[in-house]
């Protein structure tokens, strides 16, 4: 007997995505490394809007495969599995930041369903960052 395959939701991805490179440094620099199996990710917060700048819609996420992925058709291939599964848990991306995801060449051959969810407990864990990040406030120190 087939176990029951719960059909996926077409969402999209549009305007989740991190696209300029300055809103990459940015997270680069307001973010720390962190690890997972099949990858390393940084979590940063988005800025606020400015007189210049318009605050973003939504979440973003933001992908990067180096040459040292592979071959153009191989990076290629590693980008499109990981917005597939991005893109089936676009829900679970943390309200108010910007996540950039680093995946290693083993998510090439990896299964599909493994992928998934790693996908997914890096984005659950994102938002428990994000929410204990969100809650601490900020440190006055008083004037002497």
């Amino acid at each position: 007997m087939k176990p029951q395959v719960k059909p996926v939701e077409h969402q999209s991805m549009a305007g989740a995505r991190l696209r300029k490179h300055a809103d990459y440094q940015r997270a680069y620099s307001a973010s720390r490394k962190r690890q997972s199996a099949s990858m390393s990710w940084f979590l940063a917060p988005q800025h606020p809007a400015s007189a210049y700048v318009q605050a973003p819609a939504g979440p973003r996420v933001g992908l990067t495969a180096g040459k040292v992925l592979g071959k153009a058709h191989e990076r290629n291939r590693i980008k499109r599995r990981m917005r597939e599964a991005l893109r089936r848990h676009v829900e679970l991306l943390p309200e108010r930041f910007d996540l950039i995801l680093h995946p290693r060449r083993f998510v090439l051959t990896m299964d599909f369903a493994k992928l998934e969810a790693e996908v997914v407990r890096i984005l659950e864990q994102a938002r428990i960052e994000a929410a204990r990040s969100t809650r601490r406030p900020a440190t006055i120190t008083p004037a002497s």
